[in-house]
């Protein structure tokens, strides 16, 4: 059987995605390391397993020896961000002030306390890294990069040179899948396994909303100034120009 590496991207299904791979490859053969910060560079894909999957640089798959199938899901980028927003903050309201004062709450009690445009567009440099690395057209920033916080490596470079970078990156992935035709994925891994998952019509970890509603009119509504709409719309302005170059060349399922 094809190892599968599956470069889990927050907020597109992945949690879903994960826990059905992890179903029919078994718990024993996939690896642990869910996520970038569990391992360092060179150990984000350890051997021994036959599924690799989180929120995970790869810029050393080479690692993995044999076959495999390296794919990952996109959703559409204004909708990712707001999901995102809205699944951090309603991920803060289970904590009690205590908790939120922990160092390792931070992003948590910013989102708890902060009014959305404070949250985006306030703060000090390192959390302002922290906006750009998690929610500044995060698909350009991870393909160019093959890092989940790859933004501050990308400063320099025109728009541009940015979106051709990611895809040459883009290309190292044997498949890209939308949200929007999981079905896809769900053939693809039957064929490869010879088991079926459910996934096209099933969500885990979708937040408080469900999953048909649309969410970044909810977060346009909360922001006070025009001007930082516009900013964070901006930050949706490559990620649409990527995905519709990759429709164009035949890349995006």
């Amino acid at each position: 059987m094809k190892k599968i590496v599956f470069l889990h991207i927050p907020k597109t299904a992945g949690q879903t995605v994960h826990s059905e791979l992890s179903r029919i490859i078994g718990k024993g053969l996939t690896s642990p390391v869910r996520v970038h910060t569990q391992a360092s560079q060179d150990r984000q894909f350890p051997g021994g397993y036959r599924l690799y999957s989180g929120h995970l640089d790869w810029s050393h798959l080479d690692q993995i020896k044999g076959d495999r199938f390296v794919f990952t899901v996109l959703r559409d980028p204004f909708e990712r961000i707001a999901s995102f927003y809205f699944y951090l903050h309603h991920k803060s309201l289970g904590l009690d002030a205590a908790a939120l004062e922990a160092p390792a709450n931070t992003g948590l009690r910013k989102i708890r306390t902060c009014s959305v445009d404070e949250y985006f567009f306030g703060g000090d440099g390192n959390w302002q890294r922290f906006i750009l690395d998690h929610y500044d057209n995060f698909y350009c920033a991870y393909f160019a990069t093959q890092k989940i916080r790859g933004a501050a490596y990308l400063a320099d470079i025109c728009s541009n040179q940015i979106i051709d970078r990611a895809l040459k990156g883009a290309g190292k992935l044997d498949r890209i899948y939308t949200v929007e035709n999981l079905v896809a994925l769900e053939r693809d891994i039957s064929r490869l396994t010879n088991s079926n998952i459910a996934i096209a019509e099933k969500r885990i970890n979708t937040g408080p909303k469900t999953q048909n509603t649309r969410r970044w009119p909810q977060l346009l509504s909360q922001i006070e100034s025009d001007a930082n709409k516009a900013k964070l719309a901006d930050f949706a302005t490559r990620d649409i120009k990527l995905m519709q170059r990759l429709k164009t060349k035949g890349a995006l399922s």
